[in-house]
């Protein structure tokens, strides 16, 4: 991806991006945890599959993803009218980001996985309708 010339971004900028954590943020990790505590165990960040589940369930197929709203794009039409600095940057970041979830969804899909994607709000709000959601997709 090319960034438009007016990337240029300032030291504060680069700061707060520098903690942007990647992998094992705090709804994820918090999501692992209670499933480890009930018994389901997995791999974290698994690269053998398409998009490196944040948590797949081998023994049952299942691949967990945990989003972070801006990273993939929630309500993503409304919150792109909103951006104002490299806005450009952000929309297409943000697009690819959310291309790139579909494609992998469907690549896991076509491997026989089933693919579960939560909000990281959601889980932070709701971690027990989460679990389930997991549990019930484990007994079908």
């Amino acid at each position: 991806m090319k960034h438009p010339k007016s990337y240029d971004s300032t030291p504060e900028t680069r700061k707060r991006m520098s903690n942007v954590k990647l992998k094992g943020g705090k709804a994820e990790t918090a999501l692992a945890k209670e499933l480890w505590r009930r018994g389901i165990r997995y791999r974290k960040n698994y690269k053998k599959l398409p998009g490196s589940p944040d948590i797949a369930i081998t023994k049952h197929k299942i691949a967990v993803f945990v989003d972070g709203e801006f990273w993939h794009g929630y309500d993503w039409e409304n919150k792109k009218e909103k951006l104002k600095a490299n806005r450009e940057y952000w929309i297409e970041k943000i697009e690819e980001n959310i291309a790139r979830d579909k494609r992998d969804s469907l690549k896991l899909e076509e491997l026989g996985w089933v693919v579960i994607r939560f909000w990281e709000r959601e889980v932070k709000k709701d971690i027990e309708t989460c679990v389930k959601k997991i549990f019930d997709t484990i007994e079908l």
